[in-house]
């Protein structure tokens, strides 16, 4: 961290309600949008750390509202885990730590925005999911997230980035790209060009199903991959415990539950990782599917309807679909929303979904059927810890 960065954070930090002596701080995590930077502080003799964002305006253009989002989410969350009498329940939900005149942000003297979390210790992320395991625990991580906020009610959150998940827009902005080719770019990226023109019906399916009511709106997450929940370190239980948190909830707000399911489907059920190049590693794998789902919906089954499970394997498919066309918009635009280390990066990122679709293309049958027996064992309360396999 330079010292213009570390000055400016510490002014930063003086403005949140922490009490304390001031060891260190340092840059943390890798995410794509936020700087975000982990500090340490004596208590009394106790250490304590907490993490701190600057939100990225130029992605959030309201941060009190993706303030006022998360302090309704998180607190509406505390109130399911007291009533329940959970343990550990500031490692279950994130804790939002006020500035000292009460608001849940803080500005810096550029006028950036900051926000503050109290550190989740002991906890982990994956990045790939190993085993069917890992994969149900995942899946039941986000439909209690979900379960917890079915009954938020009234008023409505925030749309904290408008039509995030609204396909016919995401194809409205391609076809922009595609007319201006300000980089010069479309000649390089002909054949992802024509596979996102031949899918364009397909992969409007969930959004014209919420603007007409088949399925409900509801709130989601909306950015589910597996690296945005917490899991607890417990060697116990190979780290698999009961205590989960999602985190980065930036974008929490109505949606339908079928944009995380989906987004769950597209990160878990490969394990080549988001950029890799070389495609014949980018596998759907039906066994880890079935896990996710029975996890998911051993949370999830009492709220959902039957229009939505419907939808739940073409959710994985569409999520994957929507992320390769916002890859391949951003790399026709010149690469200014995600952050790439390489020339093509988000180019290789859209052919990495497109072959995760045609992966699951090529099972779609057996995907079909294993929903289906599993949507039904969860609506008579006949949730197996041993999901069916396909290939049994």
């Amino acid at each position: 961290m330079d010292n213009d960065c570390f000055s400016l954070l510490k002014g930063v930090l003086n403005q949140f309600a922490i009490y304390g002596e001031f060891e260190f701080a340092e840059t943390f995590g890798s995410g794509h949008i936020n700087n975000t930077y982990r500090s340490r502080w004596n208590q009394a003799g106790i250490r304590v750390r907490y993490t701190h964002q600057r939100i990225n305006e130029r992605v959030f253009v309201r941060p009190d509202e993706v303030m006022e989002n998360i302090e309704r989410v998180t607190r509406h969350i505390m109130g399911k885990l007291i009533r329940e009498g959970a343990a550990d329940r500031s490692r279950r939900v994130l804790s939002v730590v006020p500035s000292r005149a009460g608001k849940p942000w803080v500005r810096d003297a550029q006028g950036d925005w900051w926000r503050t979390y109290l550190f989740i210790e002991g906890t982990h992320t994956l990045e790939v999911a190993k085993s069917p395991r890992d994969a149900r625990f995942l899946g039941k991580s986000i439909g209690r997230f979900q379960k917890y906020l079915a009954d938020l009610g009234e008023p409505r959150l925030h749309e904290t980035i408008p039509d995030f998940h609204n396909m016919e827009k995401r194809y409205s902005r391609f076809y922009d790209a595609l007319a201006k080719d300000s980089c010069n770019r479309v000649k390089d990226a002909a054949a992802e060009i024509a596979f996102m023109r031949e899918n364009e019906g397909r992969g409007s399916i969930l959004i014209r199903a919420l603007k007409d009511g088949s399925i409900p709106e509801r709130i989601c997450h909306n950015d589910t991959k597996m690296n945005n929940i917490l899991i607890d370190d417990d060697p116990e239980t190979g780290g698999n415990s009961p205590v989960s948190c999602v985190v980065d909830l930036d974008t929490v707000m109505p949606g339908t539950s079928l944009f995380d399911v989906g987004d769950l489907i597209r990160t878990v059920t490969t394990r080549a990782e988001e950029d890799e190049r070389d495609l014949s590693k980018v596998e759907f794998d039906i066994d880890i599917f079935g896990a996710l789902l029975d996890g998911y919906l051993s949370e999830a089954a009492q709220f959902l309807s039957p229009e939505e499970n419907a939808l739940i394997a073409e959710s994985g498919r569409n999520i994957t679909h929507i992320m390769g066309l916002r890859f391949l918009t951003d790399y026709l635009e010149g690469d200014h929303y995600y952050h790439t280390t390489r020339a093509g990066h988000n180019l290789d990122r859209c052919r990495n979904q497109i072959a995760l679709i045609r992966s699951m293309d090529r099972q779609w049958e057996m995907i079909g059927e294993l929903t289906r027996i599993i949507c039904e064992q969860s609506r008579t309360n006949i949730l197996p810890h041993n999901t069916p396999s396909a290939r049994s």
